[in-house]
């Protein structure tokens, strides 16, 4: 079975305009936001232009929630949810699309900042599966906060303004790399290796026993530019990533390389998806989640309650509440956890299987289970299910395929997916086709992300 090219449907200018311009957005928004603290602001942002109420000021106000509402939950600075309350009782279940707005990177120690060999240096953690061959020797910002002792909030953004600085990871010289070159591709740079650059000049001083005067120096310049010390890095959130816009890809334009397309290609069409619902029959869910790349832990990940929290709160607020009430509501829902899927590469055949790859140009990727060698720790969707969302897309002659991650026995990787289907959800994965995957620069096709914008309102609208 050959699934048509996406770009097809669009051979009309007009048509392929709107492609383009939904792309064009797209670049603007994972050119400006690295962090999934500033793609929170953001939607948060447009969220509240488009009328969504924040739910803890329903609380406090002891207001009531009816059909039409829209509701949105910020956690901690990291995730969110957000609800359009349907005709129908939140019992009858929702519609769910369920992204994640973390990606690979790499994170500033606690304590990251040393001198050697009047060298200014950071030293850092990996976050996420990467290739840590992959970060060396490219232009790297510093996004994130520094919090104070007093609370006080220091934002950071430095290396993607015209005008900034970058930053960078040294890589050993090809004429001294002998023996680095016979060394397997996991092991070429050590983790403990990743350590920024970011300063030589030493501090202007006339005691000349000053130690670490580089180290003084940029310590200098800290406290003059943001008003911090060396001690708020102990309560900093500092994560460096890629300089650089997403620069549309290709003579024809027809893709987008940037940083952060896993998960973000997925979590905006999921988010513009939600904003264009007006009041839905049932219950219509965009939840944007921290933490997958590393296991959907801790409070802002999948596998914290604050989602199921604000179920509960919801209902209470509808004066429905109980606890069966919260466990009917989440068992009937249905969901798109919204997730990447690796795109066929012609320069790696061998790791794929072709009949079930997922290509570019061929719509919203369906990944029926993941997991990997077996469908080991996969949330594997039923027949049943997939039937009613190919009926639902073939309605609205949305474009889509099937794909599965790699060769059976090449590898596999893992989703939000299973962590709601464990509430009893119908779950399946469904996302965007990407090529360099957890890769600094990823590239996605645009027409894929349209296609998946238009799949993702229709399961809003008709799940």
């Amino acid at each position: 079975m050959e699934n048509k090219n996406a770009w097809a449907k669009y051979e009309n200018n007009e048509q392929k305009q709107k492609v383009m311009e939904f792309a064009e957005d797209y670049r603007k928004f994972i050119s400006t936001c690295k962090t999934e603290r500033e793609c929170v602001v953001e939607f948060e942002k447009q969220a509240k232009a488009a009328g969504f109420k924040e739910l803890n000021d329903l609380i406090k106000n002891g207001e009531t929630v009816k059909a039409g509402d829209r509701i949105y939950v910020n956690n901690m600075g990291k995730a969110m949810a957000m609800f359009i309350v349907g005709k129908q009782g939140m019992e009858q279940g929702m519609n769910i699309l369920g992204a994640h707005i973390d990606s690979p990177r790499l994170d500033l120690k606690q304590v990251p900042l040393y001198e050697d060999t009047e060298m200014a240096m950071l030293d850092t953690h990996y976050y996420g599966g990467v290739k840590k061959y992959q970060w060396v020797a490219l232009p790297l910002a510093l996004h994130g906060v520094f919090v104070k002792k007093d609370g006080t909030v220091v934002n950071v953004n430095i290396g993607d303004k015209p005008n900034d600085p970058v930053f960078g990871i040294s890589d050993l010289l090809i004429h001294l790399s002998a023996d680095q070159l016979e060394k397997k591709a996991a092991k070429v740079i050590d983790g403990e290796k990743l350590d920024l650059l970011i300063g030589s000049i030493p501090a202007a001083s006339k005691d000349e026993k000053v130690k670490e005067s580089v180290k003084a120096n940029i310590l200098r310049i800290l406290e003059e530019t943001y008003g911090v010390a060396e001690e708020d890095f102990l309560s900093a959130e500092i994560e460096v990533v890629p300089a650089g816009d997403a620069r549309d890809y290709g003579f024809d334009r027809s893709m987008i390389m940037g940083y952060g397309h896993d998960d973000r290609v997925c979590a905006y069409p999921s988010f513009q998806a939600i904003l264009s619902i007006d009041t839905p029959e049932i219950t219509c869910v965009c939840l944007l989640v921290d933490k997958e790349e590393i296991g959907s832990v801790g409070a802002t990940g999948m596998h914290s309650r604050f989602f199921e929290d604000a179920v509960a709160e919801i209902l209470h607020l509808q004066g429905n509440y109980s606890e069966i009430m919260v466990r009917r509501a989440m068992r009937n829902s249905k969901v798109l956890s919204s997730d990447v899927s690796a795109a066929y590469d012609p320069n790696y055949p061998e790791v794929m299987e072709k009949r079930n790859a997922a290509y570019f140009g061929k719509g919203l990727v369906f990944n029926k289970y993941t997991g990997s060698r077996g469908k080991s720790g996969s949330n594997d969707a039923n027949a049943e299910y997939m039937a009613k969302l190919r009926n639902i897309l073939d309605k609205d002659n949305v474009t889509f395929q099937t794909s599965e991650l790699g060769k059976v026995d090449q590898g596999g990787g893992g989703t939000i997916a299973y962590i709601l289907a464990n509430y009893g959800m119908n779950v399946i994965d469904s996302g965007v086709a990407v090529l360099n995957m957890h890769a600094p620069w990823e590239i996605i096709s645009k027409v894929d992300l349209y296609e998946a914008f238009l799949g993702y309102k229709v399961f809003l609208k008709e799940a």
